[in-house]
């Protein structure tokens, strides 16, 4: 298993990493776990110029937008949106080329 800055072990949750951070809070508690994966996803450091880096910056994304509610959802549906229609505009226009050159 590869490890890095910020990697966690299997048996070692955000709860766990955080225990001085979360003296006197019950650690059952859902709102206390969910300050620790807070923390954990603010102090995570990843390899930032590797495919692994970026695809866990768009996990990061994906698990953010769908946390969100209202503006800032439709917000997030439309930056991906947009992303997709740009996607596909290149592709149509690849394909037209590809297809020009070949049969044209």
């Amino acid at each position: 298993m590869a490890t890095f800055p910020g990697a966690e072990r299997p048996d070692e949750g955000p709860a766990k990493r955080f225990s001085d951070d979360l003296i006197g809070l019950d650690p059952a508690d859902p709102e206390a776990k969910a300050f620790a994966e807070h923390l954990d996803r603010m102090e995570r450091e990843r390899p930032g110029y590797t495919v692994e880096g970026y695809l866990a910056g768009v996990a990061d994304f994906a698990d953010s937008a769908n946390r969100a509610s209202g503006e800032q959802r439709f917000l997030a549906v439309l930056v991906v949106a947009l992303i997709l229609l740009g996607v596909l505009i290149s592709v149509w226009f690849g394909l037209g080329e590809i297809i020009g050159v070949l049969f044209g």
